[in-house]
Order: C-alpha cells, then structure tokens, then sequence
C-alpha cells in the first residue's frame, strides 16, 4: 500500500485537507498528516489521526517511535509528499531549501517529487516572489497542481482557490505510478567531461560541466531505477543514491563502462568525451621556450557506439548529440552509424541551453525516424521527458 505524507499548511483551505485524505485513504493511499503551526491554527491533529489512523505530527522535535528521527522515517516511507494548501510562506522556504518546522524539514529529506497545492489571494499568488518560487520549484521536478479560478476566502476574486480533490489525487497517484516506472530496472550513464594529459599538469578537455548526466540519474532514480554512473571530472554533483565510478580519460571511461555493462537494461552516453588524446604524454611539467610547438592527436575509442556493439539484444542504449545547429541530420547519422536505440539531440549555439547551463531543449530521435520535442525546460525536467518518453515507447514496443 503507498504512503503519502500529506502537509497541510496556514491557508483557510486546509478545512478541506481533511476530505483529501479521505480521498486518498478510497484510493489505497496510508496517510500520514503533518501541519505547521499556522495549519494548527485552523484544523487539529487530533482530526487527522481520526480520520487515517495514523500519527499527526506538527513539532519538529516528535518521534512517534522514540530514538527514531521521524522526518527521516517519514521522508524515506513516503512514496510522494504532498503539501495542500500549500501557502506562499511555504512555497518560499521549500524553493530555498528553509527547513525550519517538521514539515518543510520532511520535505527537504525526502528524495521523491513533491506534489504542491497552492492556495491563497489572488494578489498573492500573482505576485513575483510566489511566481519565482514556482519556478524554481519547476525546476526541481515539483508537480504543481494549479489553483483554481473564482471567489477566495477574503471575498476577492481570481485565481487563488485550492484545486478540486479529485485534481490533487490525480497528481499523486501520478507520481507514485512514475515512481514505479523503471522499479526493478538497471541504468547506466555516463556523464561529464573527460581530460587527456598533455604532461602532468595540462589536459585537453572541454566546456560539459556533467549537470545532464546529473540530471539523468536523478530522474532515473526517481522513477525507481537503480543507478550506475560512470563520470569524468565534473563540477555538477552526482545524486548519493547512484553508484558513482569517477574516471579520468577516454579510455579509462571505455573500460569502466564496459566492465559495468552487464546486467543493465538502459545504457545512456551523456558524457562529452574528448574524440582525441594526445599521442605522447610528456613526463613532468612542459617547459616554455617562446618557440612553436607541434602535438600530434590520436583519435579516442568512441564509448557509446563500442557499448552498443557490445551489449546484448534488448539493451537500449541511447546517446547524446550536441550540435551548434537544430538540423536533425547529424544526430541522425550518428543514431545510425553507432547502432543506438535513440539519440538526444540539443542544438548548442542557443545561450542559456546546453553546456554549463541549469536548462535545456532536447529532441527524441528514435531508430524508426520518430522525433519528440521536450522544448525548452530544466535539466532534471529534460530527463524526466527523456526517460518518461523513451519508457512508452518501450512498453507500446511489447504490448
């Protein structure tokens, strides 16, 4: 049975927080209620641990089960986190990561998708603070179910109304399903840059800062799968959850990749490795001598073609093109030169997309010439359409 934490904040909409649950509990939800003290304001514990059976928590020091931390337990059991009414206030502390009650602290602890229902005055909920915060709460991968159209509590009248009940379900029952998605499932990425020595202190590298691959493995990880990453030397994080192999060269991510292979079912080559290294790696420091000098190059095994050739039928490898046009023809060449399932082609040349940027624009191309558009989003939102999209196809595949 799936676990919802349902936090309730200070709105006059929490009233209905209570039918929510309900409502959930009908759908086969167990719910368990956080409020902050505002909330307390309006509704009790003592409510919602009668209507689900379960403890109500609202102090940021409770333990339901002593020596147990509960915003630990509570953010790691729930299979979504939903917070409706969700207030400007709270919106505003989850958006820069304030934890300063049990609600927002289980918030932040959790690693799954939150579900927000915002509800509150018009003016409010218009205002460039609450519309920044949603943004940037977007861009997280936050499902934000829209408020309504109509008459709000202070009499005024617009766009500021708590959302139906049944819009609220709809949205957690779709994140727990998209939780579900690749359970039981094995990935493999590689992501960010490489480096090839010149001598022990120079490299030739490029501009990846590895937030893609991080992004990948972020989504995979939230639609259930387990996650192996195989990455450069990027600056961009790596989710804790994945198992993160660090490389340096070319080469070393070929073997790593390749030693990693079996057993998984999806293979991802979102990493920029360098096409050539240095024919020679000169011992200690390249002195300056004001005179010319010539390097030679050597090409560098081409790691995502060398996985595909390698891994057995079923594996669905899908690569990376970053080009500095939107013309599709040289994704699709590579799609088939190097034997993949798909190709991620993001056009490069457009600013604030791409290398070292928080956003992206990725088109799907498949095998069979079918192209999907993710237009303009975050990175983690980019993955999510990558994997969501690469996953219907799939399952339309065998069905």
């Amino acid at each position: 049975m799936p676990t919802v934490v349902l936090g309730i904040s200070g709105s006059v909409a929490a009233y209905r927080a209570a039918d929510l649950a309900r409502e959930l509990m009908r759908h086969g939800f167990t719910v368990r209620a956080c409020l902050t003290d505002a909330a307390a304001k309006f509704v009790t514990p003592a409510l919602f641990e009668a209507l689900t059976g379960q403890p109500c928590l609202q102090d940021t020091f409770e333990e339901p089960d002593r020596g147990r931390m509960a915003h630990i337990d509570w953010a790691r059991q729930a299979d979504a986190v939903v917070v409706a009414p969700a207030t400007a206030n709270v919106l505003a502390k989850l958006a820069h990561g304030i934890a300063d009650d049990m609600l927002t602290t289980i918030a932040l602890a959790h690693t799954g998708r939150l579900i927000l229902a915002p509800a509150m005055n018009p003016a409010m909920f218009a205002s460039d603070p609450v519309r920044s915060a949603l943004d940037v709460l977007r861009s997280r991968a936050a499902v934000i179910v829209e408020p309504d159209e109509g008459e709000v509590a202070c009499g005024e009248q617009g766009q500021g109304k708590l959302a139906s009940i049944p819009q609220i379900v709809r949205a957690i029952e779709g994140v727990a399903r998209a939780g579900r998605l690749l359970e039981g499932q094995r990935v493999l990425i590689t992501s960010g840059p490489t480096q090839e020595p010149f001598d022990q202190v120079r490299f030739l590298t490029n501009r990846s800062s590895g937030k893609m691959g991080s992004a990948l493995a972020r989504a995979a990880l939230l639609l259930g799968a387990e996650v192996t990453v195989i990455h450069g030397p990027q600056r961009e994080p790596l989710p804790m959850e994945a198992h993160r192999i660090p490389v340096q060269t070319a080469r070393e991510m070929e073997e790593a990749a390749f030693a990693a292979l079996p057993g998984h079912q999806w293979v991802v080559g979102a990493a920029a490795v360098a096409d050539y290294r240095f024919a020679q790696v000169e011992s200690g420091k390249h002195r300056r001598t004001g005179e010319p000098i010539s390097v030679t190059l050597v090409p560098n095994p081409d790691v995502v073609a060398g996985l595909a050739h390698a891994a057995e039928p079923g594996v669905r490898l899908i690569g990376f093109a970053a080009e500095p046009s939107s013309e599709l023809d040289v994704a699709r060449r590579k799609l088939a030169a190097k034997g993949l399932w798909a190709i991620a082609a993001n056009d490069v040349s457009v600013p604030g997309i791409g290398f070292d940027a928080d956003a992206n624009a990725l088109t799907l191309v498949f095998a069979d010439g079918t192209v999907a558009e993710s237009g303009r989003r975050s990175k983690l939102e980019c993955a999510l359409f990558l994997w969501e999209t690469c996953i219907a196809r799939q399952l339309n595949s065998q069905s």
